[in-house]
């Protein structure tokens, strides 16, 4: 059984319900909206966070509709951010097919982010649960922080990890943790199982985005984007961070200085690229995932149903391992 597989099988049924619920919310009778948003859920992915909420629900017991509506506000918003960031970053491409905005123009994107995120809301009050609007209000303003805090910093001539991890918080692990959280308070979980929930997703979450930063060094088509095209966007990760950090080199730095201020010259990024490999910048970065993810695993004997302890390790592992 391969891990995709593992982690699917506790909630197999629940996930068909919770696709249904998608689908659902993303239809309107309106001819050109209605094809916009089904444009949209074509790219569902492996559906991570929507399983990490049903899964975290699965634990207490059968999995409520209170979790799937959870599940289907938190994909919402997800899918909103993703919409908008593509604007913010100008990107033509998101998951191997052509971005909203690159196929109806940036105005009709930022509308098409707004109604997401509405529909969202409106998702989220289905549960009736304050708790859960809450957590979907709250992540909505992380999500923002976390875009504007690295809009800025981009514009920052200093290189840290710390402000490289505040980024990560605020977007990607915020998102996994939600999910966690969602679909243990979703079930009526108790305080202290839904906090465990939320690290677990927190340490999953930032995992998965290290991996990821990890294949911008990489040339990959199924990725849907060329190697170095963080760097493109003036963004600088880890694997570069710590490359920068640990081998000082004046001529590295001022070409991390060139690419963070939008005017990289024709070689730098190739260049920059190189640097960071030849200097142990993946591997370290590796490193500091591996760690997570150990804290992650060892979070798991505290998951009482062997079925989803089995499939939150396949989940963790997964994410490690994972080639996009």
């Amino acid at each position: 059984m391969d891990l995709l597989t593992q982690i699917r099988q506790p909630v197999a049924a629940d996930l068909e319900r919770y696709r249904s619920l998608f689908a659902e919310a993303l239809s309107h009778p309106d001819d050109f909206l209605g094809q916009a948003l089904a444009y949209i859920s074509r790219r569902t992915g492996k559906m991570m966070r929507p399983l990490l909420v049903l899964l975290m629900a699965k634990e207490v017991g059968e999995v409520r509709p209170e979790s799937l509506r959870s599940a289907v506000t938190l994909e919402l918003l997800h899918t909103a951010s993703l919409v908008h960031d593509d604007v913010v970053d100008e990107s033509t491409q998101r998951r191997g097919q052509a971005s909203a905005n690159a196929v109806y123009d940036n105005k009709v994107a930022v509308l098409l982010g707004d109604y997401l995120l509405s529909t969202a809301l409106l998702q989220a009050s289905m549960t009736g649960s304050m708790g859960v609007v809450r957590i979907i209000s709250t992540l909505g303003g992380t999500l923002s922080e976390g875009e504007i805090f690295q809009l800025n910093n981009i514009r920052q001539e200093v290189l840290t990890e710390e402000a490289y991890f505040h980024i990560i918080h605020c977007k990607t692990a915020a998102l996994f943790a939600a999910s966690a959280e969602l679909g243990a308070l979703s079930a009526g979980a108790d305080e202290a199982y839904v906090a465990r929930a939320r690290r677990f997703g927190e340490l999953v979450g930032t995992c998965f985005q290290i991996r990821d930063d990890i294949f911008d060094y990489y040339p990959d088509d199924k990725v849907g984007k060329p190697t170095g095209n963080d760097m493109r966007e003036g963004k600088i990760t880890l694997p570069a961070l710590y490359a920068l950090n640990a081998c000082p080199d004046d001529d590295m730095h001022e070409v991390a200085r060139r690419i963070k201020t939008g005017q990289p010259e024709a070689t730098d990024i190739e260049d920059l690229v190189t640097f960071t490999k030849e200097n142990g910048g993946i591997d370290y970065a590796r490193s500091v995932m591996e760690q997570l993810h150990a804290q992650a695993k060892d979070m798991l004997p505290h998951w009482h149903n062997d079925n989803v302890r089995q499939a939150l390790a396949a989940y963790s592992d997964f994410v490690i391992a994972r080639d996009l």
